[in-house]
């Protein structure tokens, strides 16, 4: 089990502000097999704050955290689960979304326990069963597909 700073975690992610969705990984499960990314799993934090850059326009009078910045977030715990410290830099891409569902509201004040877990693990394609939950709630999943590409210097 691994925990992670947002400092840390910049490291591996390319993304910055305003596009870094995690604040914190809670804890990385290795799968079952010694080795293998396969059934890996990240959990990671993020907090919902008002000064978030898309309740400006996402919706003033109510601000909810979009789906797709949902998606997003999903998407990076699942970065974090594929990345382990010795793998050379990379960037992971969604390639698509499949049975995403919006359950509840994110709204401001709550903290997202973000999931992610390898179901199949295709070399440089890998797929991620993702949740979101505030509290006890699920308030979002979705399968991502998602492509990695080694970075060069």
């Amino acid at each position: 089990m691994e925990t992670m700073t947002i400092t840390e975690i910049m490291k591996v992610l390319p993304h910055r502000y305003p596009f870094i969705y995690i604040d914190r990984i809670l804890a990385v499960h290795e799968g079952p097999q010694t080795g293998s990314r396969l059934g890996r799993k990240a959990v990671a934090l993020k907090n919902v704050t008002m000064n978030e850059h898309f309740f400006v326009g996402h919706f003033p009078d109510r601000p909810i955290m979009p789906g797709v910045i949902l998606l997003e977030a999903m998407a990076q715990a699942g970065c974090m689960a594929f990345h382990r410290k010795d793998d050379p830099d990379m960037d992971v891409v969604i390639a698509s979304v499949r049975n995403a569902r919006f359950r509840k509201p994110v709204v401001p004040g709550d903290s997202l326990k973000l999931t992610a877990e390898i179901i199949r693990d295709r070399g440089q394609m890998l797929l991620l069963q993702c949740t979101a939950h505030v509290d006890e709630h699920l308030v979002a999943e979705a399968e991502v597909l998602a492509t990695i590409t080694f970075r060069t210097k």
